[in-house]
C-alpha cells in the first residue's frame, strides 16, 4: 500500500485463480473510499489482505506504520476482516515474474498484490480482526 498507488488483486470466490486488477492512484482517504467501497461490493470481497512492508529481519519499516494505519481504517470502513501479509520483495519478485522492471503504470503493484494474496491463499492464515496490530 503506497503513498502514491495501491496494487490491487482479487480472486475467484474458490480462492483458485488470482488477478491482478487496475491499481489506484491514491489520494485522501474518503476518496480512496469512493472507489475502494464500490469495488469492494461488486467483487463481494469477504476479507482484506494487506502487505506490509517488512525488512529482511521481519521488522516493520517506516512504511509499514502507515499501511497498518490504512489497512485498518479501510478494514473499519469496510466492515471486512482484515489479514496482513510480509509484503518483503514482493515488489522485486513481481517484477522478475512479470517483466515489469522499472513500471511506474501501477502494472507492478498490483502483481506484486496477486503474489500477496496468493501467497495468503497458500498459507491461509486465520483472519486477524481489524484491531489487531500484528506484524
Amino acid at each position: 500500500m503506497g503513498r502514491r498507488r495501491i496494487g490491487l488483486a482479487g480472486c475467484d470466490p474458490l480462492g483458485l485463480t488470482v488477478t491482478p486488477l487496475p491499481a489506484l492512484a491514491r489520494a485522501a482517504f474518503h476518496a480512496d473510499l469512493g472507489l475502494l467501497l464500490p469495488l469492494i461490493e461488486h467483487r463481494r470481497v469477504q476479507l482484506l489482505v494487506v502487505g506490509l512492508p517488512l525488512d529482511s529481519a521481519g521488522a516493520p519499516t517506516p512504511q509499514a506504520r502507515h499501511c497498518r494505519r490504512y489497512g485498518l481504517q479501510l478494514a473499519a470502513a469496510s466492515q471486512l476482516p482484515l489479514v496482513w501479509v510480509n509484503e518483503h520483495s514482493s515488489s522485486w519478485a513481481a517484477a522478475e515474474l512479470r517483466g515489469l522492471q522499472g513500471d511506474r503504470s501501477g502494472a507492478l503493484d498490483s502483481a506484486a498484490a496477486a503474489l500477496l494474496l496468493e501467497q495468503w491463499l497458500q498459507d491461509g492464515p486465520e483472519p486477524a480482526s481489524a484491531g489487531d496490530h500484528a506484524p
